[in-house]
């Protein structure tokens, strides 16, 4: 399915446009991707829903030229007027929007500007927004208010202490060190000193060279800028060193140390372990493969007629749990599988398997390439392998060719998945089939979801729809 039908079905299943609306909103939506590379933002297009209380999102593009503002594709999703004030003034009143500081579903702070896209007599059909993400701009602004605002303060604490009035310095758990424009120490606290007794073997002094301590700060002393974080390696231990200059008012430096050594370790133990996964991954893949190997080896040297059927379904289900290993071997994620690419595998694995009546089955794809957790991807390959496998058996009887369209995309917070076939059509009155009973089944159980079937006027329509899971 190509952008632009993805724009015509979310229209019609979700508006109230009319095919003119339709087609401005189409041709609108083409460029997108020049719009959102020449501003370097990500751009939109939302649409009004039937009931008019929403906004659904059509169309989208995300600018190659820069960040994108999301992580993960937005059409499809509703966006509602709690979260997008200006898109619904903009719906309602035609009015632009420029600047207007808004925050994404994602958390992001973002500059957002919306414009009304007008259809015949001048009437509201959507609104093209565009969105820059400035969270970083924010919070470097914010970290640099609150550096100018407390410096004085920390200074005056630290130099106007006494023995009857603690301060937190005292307290906290990191090694803290003030030292003079020279790099002398001015003051430190009880963890700085219990650091230079474990580290150096000797007292912590004030006029001392801090340097003299350790010698892995002096080009960090000497780096220019007033606030720098970093790593050093100090005796087979890791340290994070924060420097932080108070400027020409209150001269000197703070230098904090914090013992890193522990969550290193446990992030290389991760990795250990992501690696042993990967292993597993690989190990079940190839003895799918292998179970796979054996049904084929049993079939060539021969099964009754009548069970042919029951190897070669067995046979697909194991290839398709085999796809979603392959498929997460692939990526460099251990447990996130593509979709997309799944339902592609197992669909022309089936459709391209040898027919008994030599049928002309074509089968097509559409959807973004999300992706999903390895335990769900498990159970949505083998509910499409039976959706599929059902259309290649059932649907083209007493026919020559036949077309089966898979569709997956998001829809709020739900992912569903379509299976459309161009058949004779399915019938309620029929029993149904072990392949069917065990979707409804997964569906249901494995996904928390549900699954219906129905005739078309064109054939068939199955589809499940499940929770996507939270963040």
């Amino acid at each position: 399915m190509t952008n632009t039908t993805l724009v015509e079905s979310l229209c019609h299943l979700h508006t109230n446009l009319i095919e003119d609306d339709i087609v401005k909103i189409e041709e609108l939506s083409r460029n997108l991707p020049f719009m959102a590379d020449l501003n370097q933002a990500n751009v939109f297009i939302d649409c009004p829903t039937i009931e008019g209380k929403h906004a659904i999102v059509v169309a989208e593009a995300a600018p190659t030229t820069a960040k994108s503002v999301y992580k993960h594709p937005v059409v499809g999703k509703f966006a509602y007027e709690a979260f997008e004030p200006a898109v619904f003034y903009s719906l309602r009143t035609g009015k632009n929007m420029f600047l207007n500081r808004a925050i994404t579903q994602e958390g992001k702070t973002v500059e957002q500007s919306v414009v009304p896209i007008k259809g015949a007599s001048n009437r509201i059909i959507g609104t093209l927004i565009m969105e820059k993400d400035i969270s970083e701009k924010l919070q470097h602004q914010d970290k640099m208010k609150a550096l100018s605002k407390t410096t004085e303060t920390l200074s005056e604490i630290l130099i106007g202490m006494t023995e009857n009035r603690p301060i937190i310095s005292e307290v906290i758990e990191e090694a803290l060190f003030f030292i003079d424009p020279k790099g002398k120490l001015l003051y430190y606290n009880p963890a700085a000193i219990n650091l230079v007794s474990e580290v150096c073997s000797t007292d912590c002094n004030v006029g001392t060279d801090l340097i003299s301590y350790f010698p892995c700060l002096n080009p960090i002393l000497q780096n220019s800028e007033d606030l720098l974080v970093t790593e050093v390696e100090i005796t087979n231990r890791t340290f994070q060193v924060k420097k932080i200059c108070l400027g020409e008012k209150t001269e000197g430096t703070f230098i904090i140390f914090r013992d890193m050594t522990e969550l290193r370790q446990k992030e290389r133990e991760l990795i250990v372990k992501s690696v042993a996964i990967r292993e597993i991954h690989h190990r079940v893949k190839n003895n799918l493969q292998t179970v796979a190997s054996l049904l084929r080896l049993q079939m060539r040297r021969g099964v009754p007629e009548e069970s042919k059927v029951h190897f070669v379904e067995s046979l697909n289900r194991i290839l398709s749990i085999a796809h979603v290993y392959e498929i997460i071997l692939s990526n460099s994620s251990e447990d996130d599988v593509e979709v997309y690419s799944l339902i592609e595998k197992i669909g022309n694995m089936l459709v391209e398997q040898p027919q008994e009546d030599s049928k002309a089955i074509s089968i097509s794809y559409a959807g973004p390439r999300l992706t999903i957790k390895s335990n769900k991807a498990v159970s949505v390959s083998l509910i499409i392998n039976e959706l599929i496998q059902n259309c290649v058996n059932h649907a083209f009887q007493n026919r020559s060719s036949g077309n089966i369209h898979v569709t997956f995309y998001a829809n709020g917070l739900e992912w569903n998945v379509q299976v459309e076939d161009d058949g004779v059509g399915y019938s309620e009155s029929s029993k149904p089939s072990l392949g069917l009973e065990v979707v409804k089944m997964m569906a249901e159980h494995d996904l928390s979801g549900h699954f219906t079937i129905r005739k078309t006027q064109s054939g068939t329509i199955a589809a499940i729809g499940f929770p996507m899971e939270s963040e």
